[in-house]
């Protein structure tokens, strides 16, 4: 079982920044994949960023280049720096994991840009 806590959402004004991270109940070096996911209102769950145990990174089109993830494995941590933010990437974001072929998912936090 993996246990995981979100934290970092809120308001932000259009082209501001928030640093979300995760942390995880046990040791994430043995995960194979952690990242972070999002849904608006009325949408379907989209991905937004994953890092692999490897360090190989994937984003989706539409943060690449704003969008920063990390991982510290001393600190059970994946982290999602995020710059010039736009009022379409409100959403929930939730942190995944993969572990031994099971996906954890954490509660989620609110992230909104608006001015």
């Amino acid at each position: 079982q993996v246990q995981l806590v979100e934290s970092g959402g809120g308001l932000v004004q259009p082209g501001g920044s928030l640093r979300l991270s995760c942390l995880a109940s046990r040791n994430i070096f043995s995960f194979s994949a952690m990242g972070w996911y999002r849904q608006a209102p009325g949408k379907q769950r989209e991905l937004v960023a994953t890092i692999t145990s490897g360090a190989l990174l994937n984003y989706s089109d539409s943060v690449k280049g704003r969008f920063t993830i990390s991982r510290d494995n001393a600190k059970n941590t994946v982290s999602l720096q995020m710059n010039s933010l736009k009022p379409e990437d409100t959403a929930v974001y939730y942190c995944y994991s993969d572990y031994r072929r099971e996906t954890y998912w954490g509660q989620g936090t609110q992230v909104t840009v608006s001015s």
